[in-house]
């Protein structure tokens, strides 16, 4: 079935940067737009950033535009996001998942927490 692991949160003080990575299994990971998305609780889950199936499309949610970098290896069958400049309101657990999203493809996320 499909697999999504993502890795790469921790505890950062604001101004800091992360790098988070997403490992897909299951699918045909070249042919498919990918996305981050990220939740806070009590809130919808929200794309961050999408990436098309050749790295050429890119989207950024407007809260992250020039601060987020998402970038993907088909090849290792991975995506990542680069978050620089981080600000308390980044504080989330974020998912990669295709884009559409599938409900049935969500991991179990990483928890990236922005704090003094």
């Amino acid at each position: 079935q499909v697999q999504f692991v993502e890795s790469g949160g921790g505890l950062v003080q604001p101004g800091g940067s992360l790098r988070l990575s997403c490992v897909a299994s299951g699918l045909s990971f070249g042919f498919y737009t990918m996305g981050w998305y990220r939740q806070v609780p009590g809130k919808q889950r929200e794309l961050v950033a999408r990436i098309g199936s050749s790295g050429i499309t890119n989207y950024y949610a407007d809260s992250v535009k020039g601060r987020f970098t998402i970038s993907r290896d088909n090849v290792k069958n991975m995506v990542y996001l680069q978050m620089n400049s981080l600000k308390p309101e980044d504080t989330a657990v974020y998912y990669c998942n295709t884009n559409p999203r599938r409900e049935d493809y969500w991991g179990q996320g990483t928890q990236v927490t922005v704090s003094s």
